[in-house]
C-alpha cells in the first residue's frame, strides 16, 4: 500500500475507478478535474504494484474551521484490508494540518460497513438528507467528527499531528463513500 497526493496525471485512473464504483452516478471527468485542481481540495491515491486501487478527497477551504470528506473509493478487489481506514485517516491528518475543527461527511443509509468505519473513527450521526443519492432515492446519513478531540488523543508529546504509515488501519473499508456532487456538501446544509 502506497499513499501519495493525487495529481492531474491520475485523472484517467481515478475516473476508471469512479465509473466502476459508481456506475449510476459517477462524477463527470470535468467535475473530478476541478476537484483535483481546486486549492480547497486535497486528494490522495492508494497504489499497489503501480496500479491505482483507491482514492479519497477532502474539501477544506483555507482558514475555515470545517471540512468535508468528499469521497473515499476502493477497488472492489482491494476492499476489506484497511485501505479505506488508511485513506480516511490521511484525510483527517490533512484536515488537522489545515486547522480544521469539525469534519463532515455524507454516507449512504444503505451502506452499514462504511457507517461502522466512520463511527469507529469518532464520527457521530447528526442528521439525514432524504433521497440524497440519486437516481437510487437513498437517504444520506450526515456525520460529524470533532477533529480537535480526535487529534488531542492522537497527538504526540510535541503536539504534532501524527503521520499515517502505509500499512496502518486494519479492518473495515469504506468502499464507496462520497458526496453525489463535489459542490453539494461544501458549505452546504451539513456545515
Amino acid at each position: 500500500m502506497t499513499l501519495r497526493a493525487a495529481t492531474a496525471a491520475d485523472l484517467g485512473a481515478i475516473m476508471a475507478l469512479e465509473r466502476a464504483s459508481f456506475p449510476r452516478d459517477a462524477w463527470s471527468e470535468a467535475m473530478m478535474r476541478e476537484e483535483l485542481d481546486s486549492p480547497h481540495g486535497w486528494y490522495v491515491v492508494d497504489e499497489e504494484a503501480g496500479r491505482l486501487v483507491g482514492y479519497a478527497g477532502l474539501r477544506a477551504v483555507r482558514n475555515a474551521k470545517d471540512a468535508d470528506v468528499q469521497t473515499i473509493t476502493i477497488a472492489e478487489a482491494s476492499r476489506g484490508r484497511g485501505r479505506g481506514r488508511t485513506l480516511l485517516r490521511a484525510l483527517l491528518d490533512e484536515a488537522g494540518r489545515r486547522g480544521v475543527e469539525d469534519v463532515f461527511l455524507e454516507v449512504r443509509a444503505d451502506n452499514p460497513v462504511a457507517q461502522a468505519l466512520y463511527t469507529s473513527e469518532g464520527f457521530l450521526e447528526i442528521g439525514r438528507k432524504p433521497r440524497y443519492y440519486q437516481p437510487d432515492d437513498v437517504d444520506a446519513v450526515v456525520m460529524k467528527l470533532d477533529l480537535r478531540g480526535r487529534l488531542g488523543g492522537r497527538a504526540s508529546a510535541a503536539g504534532e499531528t501524527p503521520r499515517i504509515s502505509a500499512d496502518a488501519g486494519q479492518g473495515t473499508d469504506a468502499a464507496a463513500l462520497r458526496s453525489p456532487d463535489p459542490w453539494s456538501s461544501a458549505g452546504g446544509a451539513c456545515t
